[in-house]
This record gives C-alpha cells, sequence and structure tokens, in this order.
C-alpha cells in the first residue's frame, strides 16, 4: 500500500495506491473537495505511469546488445517519478553534487521544518508531510536551508528556483518544457543535470538523460574502458553512449542501469 499526501492549490489531498493483482491497481483519495481528490489521483497515476504505453519502446529495443535482456526480463520498468514537477526540481537542487544520503538526510530537514502536514488515510493528524508551497519556499531566507545542511549555492538556487515559479515566469505544468527548462537554466546554480533530473523524474520526458549523474558516468566509463571499475566517462561521452537510443535515452539508461552493466 502506498499512500502521500499531495495539495490541490491549497486544498490537502490523502491519495492511497493499492496493487490486489499484477495486472490491477486500485487508486483512492481523501478530500473535501470531487476535484482535488481527482488531482490527486491524476497526479499519482503520473508518478506511477500506469497509464504509458512503453510498447514503441518494447519492441524496438527488446534486441539490443546491452539493454534488450532487461527489456525482456523487466517490461514493466520506469523511472521514477515525483507526483509534481517542482518536487522533481526542488529535490534534483538539493541532490546535486553530493552523496545520496547526505541528499536524503537535508530533504527530510526540508519537510520537517517547512513540510505541510496533514492527516493521513485513517485521520491521524500530522503523519504525512507534503514538500513546502511553492511560495512558502519563494520566501525563506536561503540562511534558513543552510542551516538545514544545504550548501549556500544551491540554497539560493533553490529559493530563485521557487520565486519564478510562484510568480509564474516558469510553467512546470505546460507542455512547453523546453521553454520552461531555458529559463530554469538561466538560474545560477541551476545546470543541465538538474534541468534533466526534472524532465525525467517530474515532467515524464524518456528522452532527458541525466547525463552528468555519477552512476552514468561510471557506467559508460566502464564500458569504454574495458571494464576498468575505475573508469570515469565525460559527460559528452555520455551522451555520445546513450544517442543509439534516440528518444528514449533516459529509459535505456534506467534499464542498462538495473541490468548491472
Amino acid at each position: 500500500m502506498l499512500e502521500r499526501l499531495l495539495h490541490h492549490g491549497e486544498e490537502p489531498v490523502v491519495v492511497r495506491v493499492a496493487q490486489p493483482a499484477p495486472e490491477r491497481v486500485v487508486f483512492g483519495a481523501r478530500a473535501a473537495n470531487e476535484a482535488a481528490a481527482a488531482y490527486g489521483i491524476r497526479r499519482m497515476r503520473f508518478a506511477l505511469g500506469v497509464d504509458e504505453d512503453l510498447r514503441p519502446f518494447l519492441v524496438r529495443f527488446a534486441r539490443d546488445p546491452l539493454i534488450g535482456r532487461s527489456v525482456r526480463r523487466r517490461p514493466w520498468l520506469r523511472a521514477s517519478r515525483r507526483p509534481e514537477p517542482f518536487e522533481a526540481l526542488a529535490w534534483a537542487i538539493c541532490e546535486q553534487l553530493i552523496e545520496s544520503e547526505r541528499a536524503v538526510a537535508i530533504e527530510r530537514r526540508v519537510l520537517a521544518t517547512l513540510g505541510r502536514r496533514g492527516m493521513d488515510w485513517d485521520g491521524v493528524e500530522g503523519a504525512l508531510r507534503d514538500l513546502p508551497a511553492v511560495g512558502v519556499l519563494a520566501g525563506t531566507a536561503p540562511a534558513l536551508l543552510q542551516s538545514l545542511d544545504l550548501a549556500g549555492a544551491r540554497a539560493l538556487a533553490l529559493v530563485r528556483a521557487a520565486r519564478e515559479v510562484a510568480r509564474g515566469r516558469v510553467d512546470l505544468h505546460s507542455p512547453d518544457h523546453e521553454r520552461a527548462w531555458r529559463k530554469l537554466r538561466a538560474i545560477p546554480g541551476i545546470g543541465a543535470w538538474t534541468v534533466e533530473m526534472l524532465a525525467l523524474h517530474g515532467q515524464g520526458r524518456h528522452d532527458q538523460l541525466p547525463a552528468g549523474d555519477l552512476a552514468l558516468l561510471k557506467l559508460v566509463g566502464r564500458a569504454l574502458g574495458g571494464g576498468d571499475p575505475r573508469a570515469r566517462a565525460h559527460e559528452d561521452q555520455v551522451r555520445e553512449f546513450f544517442a543509439r537510443y534516440d528518444g528514449w535515452a533516459g529509459l535505456a539508461a534506467v534499464h542498462m542501469l538495473a541490468g548491472g552493466m
């Protein structure tokens, strides 16, 4: 059972997801109104990718020499997603250039300090927490985020990104993703990796590859270096390596990492 607190504007909604059978996923929501409940279910359907048809990818790459075995064994595999694109952006900024354990600890502190609290499915007050509202982060002093162990440059980048979203200058839900990415890239401290993490994990863009990710730099370095576990590729080499998966590079990377290449 998966349970998640989300917000439709200022309205909280709790969504529960269960899989009683391999081919069946059940969604339920509790909220003060039908619009909030429907929104919460829609965002969780996006996060879990249950409405996506990956058959074009599966057919095209089922016999691929690098990922074909994983594609055949794990046709259900998808890139992990956040239900809200701003959540993917905020956490990508927090995760820049640090180990995953430290990033998770920072994110937990942000939730504990600034996150929105709500009841769980059974009515227990404060049991669930959601990301702080964009407006709250936009008005947060970077020094407060620094006190939660977020580096100064990243704290400032997070606040600036939140301000752009809160003021409507960056629309993360617009189908014109590239326009939003260009505006985000104009913010100091937000580079290609951060935007690609937003695209893959927050906007469902399978074609986007976080080429600067350490796991991919190691994987491609090992592949190009004859299996040397110490080898590291450059970002451009990662992009060139995944160019063969045109339109599906992000999902191909997920399979490659899952396959333990």
